[in-house]
């Protein structure tokens, strides 16, 4: 990771805080699959249109098959489903069944709670739905990494409040808090590629700061985690939101919720997707795609 990062540093690319969003978006796709495998062949591959979003569908077989809703990560202004394409062909070829990534609306255009919004739509569709694309509603997970694995552990509350049964809420690398204040921030805020700038840029391009306490945009400020889904949680040592993801985790097993908590040693945030550089993305992704198999059966 040392090595990796020293590479990354190297090639001097602006800041996404030095960037306008369009020229983030641009920046952010044009690197996303450097460092990560090319993209897996499966059966099935699909577009899609989600609760009115663009959605796509990855299916490694036939049948009435479990399904993942996934939500990319991205500071809630960059990355897509190009960005997560290679990400998600390997979540659905690991695990066996099937996964859908939604594109959700992007700050500033479209501040919070806009993603928040997009991502409940969907879930209710496929709990309605499923069926027409050949998934089985009754083994349906939520999952994201970054800002997407905010939006999964809100999902898996609102699925609760709603009586949507979920099998699994797959959180990797998650923001959870409302202030990026806590230790992990401080002590990585410069160097181990999401810096704090870009994290304060991110917020303030989604979400004005008296807001921020909203447990739907922050989940550790929900009143109440009982009955929430179980959860496997994925977390980088070195990323400056380790803390608030275990402290997640620590309220979810208080809340009497099952927690599996896979914990990545000397790696960074984002480390999920960098699979030709790193062996510990190619370990952890099977890890969540072994929980899914896990919750589904």
């Amino acid at each position: 990771m040392a090595g990796l990062l020293d590479r990354i540093h190297r090639a001097k690319r602006p800041p996404f805080h030095a960037m306008s969003p369009a020229q983030a978006r641009a920046a952010y796709a044009a690197a996303a699959e450097i460092l990560e495998p090319p993209r897996a062949p499966l059966p099935r591959v699909e577009e899609l249109v989600l609760a009115g979003r663009p959605a796509r569908l990855y299916a490694a077989g036939t049948g009435p098959l479990p399904v993942l809703l996934y939500l990319h990560g991205g500071g809630y202004v960059i990355g897509g489903l190009e960005t997560h394409d290679s990400l998600c062909r390997q979540l659905a070829l690991r695990s066996g069944g099937a996964v859908i990534a939604l594109d959700y609306r992007l700050a500033p255009e479209h501040p919070f709670p806009a993603a928040v919004d997009d991502t409940w739509a969907a879930l209710a569709w496929l709990t309605g739905n499923a069926g027409s694309l050949g998934l089985d509603a009754r083994r349906l997970a939520i999952g994201g990494d970054s800002a997407g694995g905010t939006l999964a552990a809100v999902g898996a509350i609102h699925a609760r409040d709603r009586g949507i049964p979920l099998a699994l809420q797959l959180l990797v690398t998650p923001g959870t808090c409302a202030h990026a204040d806590t230790a992990s921030h401080k002590l990585f805020a410069e160097g181990f590629l999401l810096d704090a700038a870009s994290t304060a840029w991110f917020l303030d391009q989604t979400i004005p700061h008296h807001h921020r306490r909203d447990w739907r945009f922050a989940p550790l400020e929900a009143p109440e985690l009982e009955g929430v889904a179980p959860a496997c949680l994925i977390l980088a040592e070195c990323d400056p939101l380790v803390d608030e993801g275990l402290a997640y985790g620590d309220r979810l097993r208080m809340a009497g919720v099952p927690v599996q908590l896979e914990l990545a040693r000397g790696v960074t945030h984002d480390f999920i997707k960098m699979g030709r550089a790193l062996k510990e993305a190619a370990a952890f992704q099977q890890a969540a795609a072994d929980a899914l198999k896990e919750a589904w059966t």
